[in-house]
């Protein structure tokens, strides 16, 4: 009969990172964050003085390895895309539909990076606690339903917030409307998307923290996840400024929406590069 876990932590409903006592002596731990990315799990022998890392089977490693190329690839081209029509608009170098065509082409490459990071957490290795310390691979799966898991919610919502902006994105596309018409179909999807991906950012920072406030400038994940919230904040700081006002029909900050824009989406796109390194 295995053995009781020893501690889990997380925040809330949340664990993120458990450790159990193994038959044979020692201990393993798992974290949610290094299980989906890297499918490995830390296991100390009761022998050993230092920790090993136990990985999972080559098929859970190769889907890693590829959906985190795929996503990765998606956000480092999505956000170039996106900081070239926010130069666009700030330089005046493309008319309202070019300008509309970019922001759409970056938009569809982040929703494919959305949805990717979601089968990541889909399709993880999961952990065999109370008994050896060992990863399991399950059958593939386009989708899930697992909100008690963070990591899931935090890809899901950031998902959420990817198709929120093709709303966005679509709507631009149309050609005279009045401010109030502008602000409903344009700017509030937009302000939507920022908040879910500010809220994915959050629960990301709550699976790599395990729930506490952390600084880790020697943890690949958390500066991918530190400037993937910056990018959103600045996200935020652009709609904000982007909101029309009805008595002049002029945007609130022209140079503020276009260059939080731009500083965004350079974010998103360095995250990107910097995942590019986060594999097994």
């Amino acid at each position: 009969m295995g053995q009781p876990e020893q501690r889990a932590e997380g925040a809330g409903p949340f664990t993120t990172r458990l450790t159990w006592n193994l038959p044979e002596g020692g201990t393993a731990v798992w974290e949610s964050r290094l299980a989906r990315r890297r499918g490995v799990l830390a296991v100390r022998p009761l022998s050993a003085a230092s920790t090993r890392h136990i990985r999972a089977d080559a098929v859970s490693l190769a889907r890693l390895r590829r959906l985190n190329v795929i996503a990765a690839t998606a956000f480092v081209i999505g956000g170039a895309l996106f900081a070239a029509g926010a130069a666009a608009a700030q330089f005046g170098s493309a008319d309202a539909a070019e300008g509309a065509s970019i922001y759409f082409a970056g938009g569809l490459f982040f929703t494919v990076g959305g949805y990717v990071s979601l089968l990541q957490v889909v399709n993880a290795p999961r952990h065999v606690a109370g008994g050896e310390g060992r990863l399991v691979t399950r059958r593939w799966r386009w989708w899930s339903y697992e909100p008690t898991r963070v990591d899931w919610l935090s890809t899901f919502v950031l998902f959420a917030g990817t198709l929120v902006f093709t709303v966005d994105l679509l709507d631009s596309f149309l050609r005279g409307l009045n401010v109030q018409q502008v602000n409903r179909l344009i700017w509030a999807p937009d302000v939507v998307g920022c908040a879910l991906f500010l809220l994915s950012g959050h629960l990301a920072f709550v699976e790599i923290c395990h729930g506490r406030l952390c600084v880790r400038p020697h943890d690949l994940g958390w500066w991918i996840v530190a400037v993937n919230q910056l990018g959103s904040l600045l996200f935020m700081v652009s709609a904000l400024a982007a909101y029309t006002r009805p008595s002049s029909g002029s945007l609130v900050n022209a140079d503020i929406a276009n260059w939080g824009t731009l500083a965004g989406a350079l974010c998103f796109a360095l995250a990107g590069v910097l995942q590019l390194g986060e594999h097994s």
